[in-house]
């Protein structure tokens, strides 16, 4: 036994087991990803360098880093391992449907055989439990009846403060109609609607569809390090998970950097 933790020992002190034991990590256990949009502000703010916990949905297939090049080529496959799924108000971390180099992070807002549509901003939810478990999930005042079955008005709102609004942002014709008014549709099956919680600055799946699960990567692990456009370090955020940062002290100070850098910025991102 101790001759083989000693054998263990020195190949992960040579360069070979290094390369092994950081791939390692790398493709099952903890990726680093930068925030380099503010789609996810007030929850997530541009320069959280984060860790993203790769198992948390099953086992994605491992890219090499950078080149973002498959370990099996001669397979198109993005997953490797099926697990659990995400859950309604889940930050998740996937590959961009039409891009599948790209990764973005967004709030899961429906699930499979959900039904939901914004109109006048609002989002409206018919959770694929039907009506009476929404009558025993959510308070009368956040209910609403269309077409014959009841929908939840902005269910995320009270339990995710960072989600918000833009009151700059008016159906004035200049900026695209999704953000607005988006018409009633079900998400499809191992399908999941993204929403960015800056609503008004996010480019999500009102624009280009539900995310497959095979697309799924993980979910932010926690932030290991944090800087503003200023090139001032965020010392409160370094060690936060997602959850911590929900809490008021910390949402305060998020509102208040994007308060003070708020310019007439109407991009989607």
């Amino acid at each position: 036994m101790k001759k083989a933790l000693h054998k263990a020992y020195k190949f992960s002190n040579s360069w070979t087991g290094t390369v092994i034991i950081v791939l390692f990590v790398i493709f099952f256990i903890a990726q680093a990803f930068r925030i380099p949009s503010g789609s996810m502000k007030d929850s997530l703010l541009i320069g959280d360098h984060l860790f993203a916990k790769k198992f948390a949905y099953g086992i994605a297939m491992p890219h090499i880093p950078f080149l973002e090049l498959s370990i099996m080529p001669w397979s198109d496959s993005l997953r490797l391992v099926d697990g659990d799924t995400p859950e309604r108000g889940d930050v998740v971390i996937f590959r961009y449907p039409h891009n599948k180099k790209q990764h973005f992070v967004k709030r899961c807002v429906a699930l499979p055989g959900d039904e939901l549509f914004v109109l006048e901003k609002n989002l409206y939810i018919h959770h694929r439990e039907g009506d009476t478990w929404i009558k025993e999930n959510f308070d009368a005042e956040d209910i609403i009846v269309f077409a014959d079955q009841l929908w939840v008005k902005n269910p995320y709102m009270k339990e995710h403060p960072g989600i918000h609004h833009d009151d700059k942002i008016t159906n004035d014709g200049r900026h695209p109609q999704p953000l607005f008014n988006f018409a009633p549709i079900r998400v499809q099956e191992d399908h999941y609607f993204m929403m960015g919680d800056n609503r008004d600055h996010s480019n999500d799946s009102r624009f280009w569809g539900s995310v497959p699960y095979e697309n799924i990567e993980g979910t932010p692990w926690f932030i290991y390090f944090s800087i503003n456009e200023d090139w001032e370090i965020r010392w409160d955020r370094v060690g936060k998970t997602p959850t911590d940062l929900e809490e008021p002290y910390y949402l305060d100070l998020a509102i208040k950097e994007r308060k003070k850098l708020d310019k007439d910025d109407y991009g989607i991102y």
